[in-house]
């Protein structure tokens, strides 16, 4: 359904490049065309559409080769669609190959102005925003030196200040955030969140969790075409189920399914403690967490010869917990069991926000890679990890947890559970950041 307030506009868009065994036959395909053909066709994209509506951050994921880069090369108007068209409402500034427009001969000043002038800004414009992006890319003095003689790092600082700083109302990003030191990613960061706010971004990146961290919206392109286009996080979630199955050349769509053995029957009668009625409740800043049951039922992909069939936070006497305080020692414990013999399994788990980052997270393979467990079929283990709950800002959050066989490098993933428990930070006094560490101490003392 078309929207009057979409900012890019794709309509399916499908291109075919032309693949050719030698140099000469390039030449017999100009002379006899229309006779005989000398080349394959490959389509790089297949009758692609979406929209994207003004001041949505959309991410673009996929595998290399999946047609991300044609795609933005058509949007941009660099490349020509072989069938489609695009609309893009607005001027487009593109962080693509960083700095290959530059000239090596000229100055970092001189470079400015030229590409400053490509991206469609007069003179006047360029000088009314010179000092900003002098100031973003901090290169120094080598402003007024060749670019030939600039670090990788200074010639796309530079590139993504120009690009920055154009004044566009449709941004695309690839890659581009993976260049230059940490300090400067950081800064880059900063920026992009800032102009995100009042315009339009396109983000490719093959950081998930950048993407799920930025982006309101995704699209998934496999083998050029689209897969899902849906929230961000759902997309992803889509994506890196696809990727393991690659992996392990099995189907990784798993519905759920009761195991052949259920958890205990002791743990329904077991008494759900409050863990805060060990805490005087003085102030409302507490970081209370509510926890919320195992759900047998969440999404998951695997082949599941190893499966969970319990999950839940217990306390350092093993009793189930419905609430835990932030800054508090937990534990976490899962229960599986195996439908095969197998040979050094690993459990792991992701701590995720609300948009899918993973906060923390651990596994056991390292504590076990000198003295692997062996469990015959029919037979259950259990995991267990203990470690103080950071504080966490008010929110939702959830348990991903991961159950593999192998080693670090090389495993079958046996099941992957999204979502496997979530809960609820309902108070925090978390003052920055996306977790806190407790403090031992703190003072203020006057000297």
């Amino acid at each position: 359904m078309s929207s009057d307030n979409a900012a890019v506009k794709v309509e399916s868009i499908s291109k075919c490049f032309e693949m050719y065994e030698k140099p000469v036959h390039r030449l017999f395909q100009t002379l006899l065309a229309g006779r005989k053909q000398f080349f394959k066709e490959f389509w790089a994209l297949k009758n692609v559409s979406f929209e994207i509506e003004r001041g949505e951050c959309c991410g673009i994921i996929g595998q290399n080769g999946a047609g991300k880069s044609t795609l933005l090369q058509i949007i941009t108007g660099t490349l020509s669609p072989t069938t489609g068209s695009v609309q893009a409402r607005g001027r487009v500034a593109a962080l693509l190959e960083l700095g290959s427009g530059f000239n090596p001969e000229f100055t970092g000043r001189e470079n400015i102005y030229m590409n400053g002038t490509v991206l469609g800004l007069s003179r006047a414009e360029i000088t009314a925003k010179y000092q900003d992006i002098v100031d973003f890319a901090d290169i120094g003095e080598f402003i007024d030196q060749p670019v030939k003689t600039y670090s990788s790092g200074m010639v796309v600082r530079l590139a993504f200040a120009i690009n920055a700083f154009v004044d566009a109302d449709i941004l695309i990003v690839d890659e581009a955030l993976a260049v230059g030191d940490a300090a400067f990613q950081q800064k880059c960061m900063r920026h992009l969140r800032e102009f995100m706010k009042t315009h339009t971004v396109l983000f490719v990146s093959h950081n998930i969790g950048a993407v799920k961290s930025l982006c309101n919206k995704a699209i998934y392109l496999k083998n050029g075409q689209v897969r899902m286009i849906g929230s961000a996080k759902e997309v992803a979630d889509l994506y890196h189920k696809d990727i393991y199955a690659k992996r392990q050349g099995v189907e990784a769509v798993s519905e759920p399914s009761a195991s052949e053995t259920g958890p205990d029957e002791t743990e329904e009668t077991d008494l759900w403690r409050d863990m805060r009625q060990d805490f005087i409740n003085r102030t409302n800043l507490r970081n209370d967490l509510e926890i919320f049951r195992f759900d047998e039922q969440a999404k998951c992909f695997g082949p599941r010869q190893i499966e969970v069939v319990s999950a839940k936070f217990t306390d350092a006497a093993g009793r189930p917990l419905s609430w835990i305080v932030g800054g508090e020692v937990v534990t976490l414990q899962v229960k599986c069991v195996v439908h095969k013999d197998v040979y050094s399994p690993i459990v792991g788990f992701y701590v995720n926000d609300k948009l899918g980052q993973k906060l923390f997270g651990d596994n056991t393979y390292l504590t076990y890679e000198d003295k692997p467990l062996e469990v015959g079929a029919g037979g259950h283990f259990q995991a267990e990890f203990t470690f103080t709950m950071p504080i966490l800002p008010r929110g939702n959050y959830s348990v991903t947890l991961g159950i593999a066989e192998g080693t670090q490098e090389e495993h079958i993933q046996h099941q992957w559970i999204y979502e496997a428990i979530l809960f609820e930070s309902h108070a925090s006094s978390i003052a920055v950041g996306l977790a806190g560490i407790p403090m031992r101490n703190m003072k203020l003392i006057k000297l």
